[in-house]
């Protein structure tokens, strides 16, 4: 599972990340424009999105609340191939929006205090 968040909602994400006393168990990636958080306990803040998996769709997550139009398996192949594997898993976030997740790595405090 993730949780995801673009725009001003990376940053209400962030925020709720930094109330927790601990952030072990969760990784992390980001930009200027998206953060995604991957682990078993997610934080919720306004304006995320979360991220799935399923059987068909190996290797991606997907919007928990969107369904390609196409076939998961099908699906799954044409966006892993845009991605070396060393990236997978990919996060969709939107068509055209991919996120490898394959080099996140565990979250600390002080590097969550440096995203604006």
């Amino acid at each position: 599972m993730a949780v995801y968040a673009e725009g001003p909602a990376r940053l209400r994400l962030r925020d709720a990340l930094l109330r927790r006393r601990s952030l072990a168990g969760l990784a992390g990636v980001g930009n200027a424009s998206v953060l995604v958080v991957t682990g078993e306990a997610l934080p919720w803040a306004e304006g995320v999105g979360y991220l799935g998996r399923d059987p068909d769709a190996p290797g991606v997550l997907l919007p928990t609340l969107r369904r390609p139009a196409v076939p998961l398996d099908l699906f799954a192949t044409a966006v892993l191939a845009r991605a070396p594997r060393d990236a997978w898993p990919l996060a969709v976030i939107e068509p055209g929006l991919l996120v490898p997740l394959g080099h996140a790595r565990g979250l600390a405090h002080d590097d969550l205090r440096f995203l604006a």
